[in-house]
């Protein structure tokens, strides 16, 4: 067990350096993309890392020990890297005068994942841990649809005093639209439920994710999201199974 946690923890420290960190970071330096198609290609890269935080560890205490140590690992070198010149011309993506958002995102991130796995895998047991990955994808994709969407083709502003800066009503269905298809196809995929069950719960599912991100404020909509997004889930999951039988 301890030599494939070992393992497991060695393959998503390779995933974050390699997927997360270098591949954006050369795509940005070398080839001519918008800083924010690659930095919500990063997010997405995040998202992605729940996949392996819930197949390679044999618990869910060694998945969250693998997301804090991640979390301990990369924080101080982050913080090391922002003090040399050379920080902006290769961390190119970070839009933050002085760095700090990489830093940032990183424990935004790791702090979703380890509570979410802790609630939905640790408390409710191994037989609910898909509704992590189903909440992390609507997450992850819903929130890079929104910005490309919002910044591209944004016309209609939603302005609330409530709400951060100006958002709009098209990144907003974006939002919906794809939080509302990532969780039907991990759903149907990875938690393995009727199509009609992935169906009716992502219709649920996507504007609770619209309407929460919307209110988020200062990039909390990492923890704010999944977790309303599992609230949802499970409940909902349990409840069309049972009027299934």
């Amino acid at each position: 067990m301890i030599s494939s946690d070992i393992i497991g923890a060695s393959i998503l420290l390779g995933y974050y350096l390699i997927v997360v960190a270098t591949i954006p970071t050369l795509v940005k330096k070398y080839i001519r993309i918008p800083t924010e198609l690659v930095r919500k290609g990063q997010h997405i890269g995040y998202s992605l890392s729940i996949f392996l935080l819930l197949r390679l560890f044999s618990t869910w205490y060694m998945a969250i020990f693998a997301a804090l140590l991640l979390l301990g690992i990369g924080f101080p070198f982050l913080l090391i890297c922002e003090r040399l010149p050379l920080y902006k011309k290769v961390f190119v993506i970070d839009r933050s005068k002085r760095g700090g958002e990489l830093r940032k995102q990183l424990v935004y991130v790791q702090l979703s994942f380890a509570a979410l796995i802790a609630v939905f895998w640790g408390l409710l047991g191994i037989r609910s841990n898909y509704v992590v990955a189903v909440a992390v994808m609507a997450w992850g994709f819903g929130d890079a649809a929104a910005a490309l969407v919002g910044k591209a083709f944004g016309r209609r502003h939603v302005l609330h005093r409530y709400i951060e800066r100006a958002k709009t009503f098209e990144g907003m269905a974006a939002m919906m639209a794809v939080a509302g298809a990532a969780a039907f196809f991990t759903l149907l995929i990875y938690g393995r439920q009727p199509w009609h069950v992935s169906l009716l719960v992502s219709m649920v599912v996507a504007p609770v994710c619209g309407v929460v991100e919307l209110f988020s404020r200062k990039g909390t909509d990492t923890l704010t999201v999944p977790f309303s997004a599992a609230v949802v889930i499970l409940p909902l999951v349990n409840l069309l199974s049972m009027l299934s039988l």
